[in-house]
């Protein structure tokens, strides 16, 4: 090899390495946490759990060995907990198989007189953010219709009311 090339390898390299690295910085996106998951969830309210099947699809989730009301089944994972003033609230993935929208969620509040459950919900995203204030459950997601914002998801114990929201006020 001529020793020209060697003169051109570091010039050609650079750029090349620029290139790869670039993106990482130009389009940095945030990092969502990985969500737990568990299948039981014992609480003074009663034992939530998943009860598994031998159809993958098929898991049911229980309380006290007893199919909650309305029935939840599909690929099920306890997925966040929060003990709140006068309950517990436990937030539930669900995965029907349905490529389309694999994953959606419902919150579970156990009580001393009986349990509650949200309405189904949710942006068909694994990537969430969950958090609780008072008595107020909030799960984030990124947005299916602009990737520069978050679906949020904030359920009251009666509804679930969902907004859009920029991506980069909620990230800072």
């Amino acid at each position: 090899m001529s020793s020209t090339m060697f003169a051109f390898a570091p010039r050609l390299l650079a750029p090349a390495l620029l290139m790869l690295v670039s993106p990482a910085f130009g389009s940095a996106q945030p990092s969502w946490p990985i969500s737990p998951s568990r299948l039981q969830l014992s609480t003074p309210y009663g034992d939530l759990q998943v009860k598994s099947s031998e159809y993958i699809y098929e898991a049911r989730l229980q309380i006290d060995n007893t199919d909650v009301d309305p029935e939840i089944h599909g690929i099920l994972n306890i997925t966040y907990a929060f003990n709140m003033p006068t309950s517990q609230a436990a937030l539930v993935s669900i995965n029907s198989g349905n490529n389309g929208c694999p994953i959606t969620y419902r919150w579970v509040v156990l009580k001393k007189t009986g349990y509650d459950i949200s309405p189904e919900f949710g942006s068909c995203n694994e990537q969430i953010k969950v958090t609780a204030k008072g008595r107020h459950l909030t799960l984030q997601t990124p947005s299916t219709q602009a990737a520069d914002k978050i679906d949020e998801y904030v359920y009251d114990g009666k509804t679930v009311k969902h907004r859009l929201r920029n991506l980069k006020k909620e990230f800072k």
